[in-house]
C-alpha cells in the first residue's frame, strides 16, 4: 500500500505541487492513501483525481485576495523583498467585533468549493483511493484526520478550509462545539498516520530544508514577530513528526521517501506571489527528479556490490 503525504506549508505548497507531478505523471505511481496537512490539504483531492494542470493553475494564481474576506496584512516591496505589515484597521476592525483572530478567511472556503465541486468529489469518493485531511482540534487539543470518505461535500470543503487556517491569522471555526483550526499546529508531517492506516512505503513531501538554517531576521514589526515565532514552533512540531514517523516507519518495516526543499524558499510562507510560486512549482518538478534519478543510480550498483 502506497502513500503520498503533503506537509503544511502555505505558499511553498506550489513545490510539493512539482513534487507530486514529477511522481505522478513521469514516475507513473498509483496511489492509494494521499494525507495532506493546511497547504497539502488543498492539493491532494486535485492529485488524487489526476488533475495536474487544474490545481497548477488554481495554486500558481492563489494570492491575499482570494483567501482573506479580512485580511490582517500590508504587503509591500522594500528594496525588492516582500516585508509584512500590519493592516490597522482590519485588525482593529476585528477586535470591536469581538473577534479572536486578526483577519478572516472565508474567501478561501469558496474558492475551495468553486474549484472542487461536487461531480469531483463524488467522483473522488468513488474511488477505491483514500484522500485524508489533517486539522487541529483546539478544544480537545489534538489532531484529526477526516477521510473523504466519511464526509458529505460540504464536510470535506470544510476540513480542508478548516486545515489551512493559520490562526491567529486566519478563522477559527466551530464544529459540534470544538474549535478547529490548522492542522500544522498537531500534525505538521503525518507520516504516522499513514503508517497507522497501513502504508507500506510513503513519499513524503517536507516544505523545508532537511537541516536548519539561521533565520537572518527576526521580525522587525509585531505581526512579522509572530509569525516568525509561530515558523520556529512549527520547525519543532515538523522534527517531532518526522523523527516518529522514521522510527515507526523503521519498527514497522515502512519504506520512507524524503522530499525535503533543497532551499528555504521564503521567509513568510502567507505571502503568495504567482511568479514565484509558478517558479516554484517548476523547482519542485526538477528537484523530484533529480533525486528519482539519483536513486536509480544507486539501485544499478547495488548488485556490483553484493557481487563483490
Amino acid at each position: 500500500m502506497r502513500a503520498l503525504v503533503i506537509s503544511g506549508g502555505g505558499s511553498k505548497g506550489a513545490f510539493a505541487g512539482g513534487v507530486a507531478q514529477f511522481l505522478l505523471e513521469n514516475k507513473k505511481i498509483k496511489y492509494d492513501l494521499f494525507i495532506g496537512t493546511s497547504t497539502g490539504s488543498l492539493l491532494i483531492p486535485h492529485l488524487a483525481l489526476g488533475n495536474i494542470e487544474k490545481i497548477r493553475s488554481i495554486y500558481t494564481n492563489v494570492d491575499m485576495s482570494k483567501i482573506f474576506n479580512i485580511n490582517p496584512f500590508i504587503v509591500k516591496k522594500k528594496n525588492g523583498i516582500d516585508v509584512v505589515s500590519i493592516n490597522h484597521f482590519n485588525v482593529l476592525l476585528q477586535f470591536f467585533r469581538g473577534k479572536r483572530t486578526f483577519g478572516e478567511s472565508k474567501k478561501l472556503r469558496a474558492y475551495i468549493k468553486k474549484h472542487f465541486p461536487i461531480t469531483e468529489f463524488n467522483q473522488l469518493k468513488a474511488m477505491k483511493t483514500d484522500v485524508i485531511v489533517t486539522v487541529t482540534n483546539l478544544t480537545d487539543n489534538q489532531a484529526e484526520y477526516k477521510s473523504i470518505k466519511e464526509c458529505t461535500y460540504d464536510e470535506f470543503c470544510d476540513w480542508i478550509w478548516i486545515s489551512s487556517n493559520y490562526i491567529p491569522f486566519m478563522s477559527i471555526v466551530k464544529i459540534h462545539n470544538k474549535d478547529y483550526a490548522d492542522g500544522g499546529f498537531s500534525s505538521l508531517v503525518p507520516i504516522q498516520e499513514a503508517i497507522n492506516r497501513g502504508a507500506t512505503e510513503i513519499d513524503v513531501v517536507i516544505l523545508e530544508t532537511e537541516k536548519a538554517t539561521p533565520r537572518t531576521v527576526i521580525g522587525k514589526n509585531p505581526f512579522s514577530l509572530l509569525i516568525d515565532i509561530f515558523q520556529i514552533q512549527l520547525d519543532q512540531i515538523e522534527k517531532h513528526n518526522i523523527l516518529l514517523g522514521t522510527l515507526s516507519a523503521t519498527h514497522n518495516n515502512v519504506k520512507l521517501n524524503m522530499y525535503y526543499t533543497p532551499i528555504d524558499l521564503t521567509n513568510n510562507a502567507l505571502i503568495f506571489n504567482k511568479i514565484k510560486m509558478t517558479q516554484w512549482w517548476k523547482e519542485g518538478f526538477q528537484y523530484a527528479k533529480k533525486k528519482s534519478e539519483a536513486m536509480e543510480a544507486v539501485k544499478s550498483i547495488m548488485p556490483d556490490e553484493k557481487s563483490a
